[in-house]
């Protein structure tokens, strides 16, 4: 899941975190004209679970800022699988073109 990680912040309660400016895209999504923070993160996010895996909407709530992506909740197994997804994402240029060149051309706001 790397440059992802997952930690519990007490009992039973999860934060998926991605420190922006971490991963091998970054010059990639800065190239393409956006802006690798977390907010880029959070829309990259929302894309994922939008076209990929639908059965993650509403099992987990994000709070994502400047410098850091940030998802969080109860709900471990669907963490877990939100970073499978971005970490596919974030260590592979061919698949983040693809995924932005797609998002964009339905007309999906990456709110970068």
């Amino acid at each position: 899941m790397t440059p992802l990680r997952l930690i519990e912040t007490r009992p039973g309660a999860f934060s998926l975190l991605l420190n922006a400016g971490t991963t091998r895209v970054d010059d990639l999504v800065e190239q393409l004209d956006h802006e690798p923070n977390g907010y880029f993160w959070e829309g990259v996010a929302r894309y994922l679970v939008s076209t990929e895996a639908g059965d993650l909407e509403g099992r987990f709530s994000y709070d994502p800022e400047g410098g850091m992506f940030c998802a969080y909740g109860d709900d471990r197994p669907a963490l877990q699988e939100l970073g499978t997804l971005m970490s596919a994402v974030a260590n592979d240029e061919d698949r983040m073109r693809s995924l932005l060149t797609t998002a964009e051309a339905t007309g999906f706001d990456l709110d970068d």
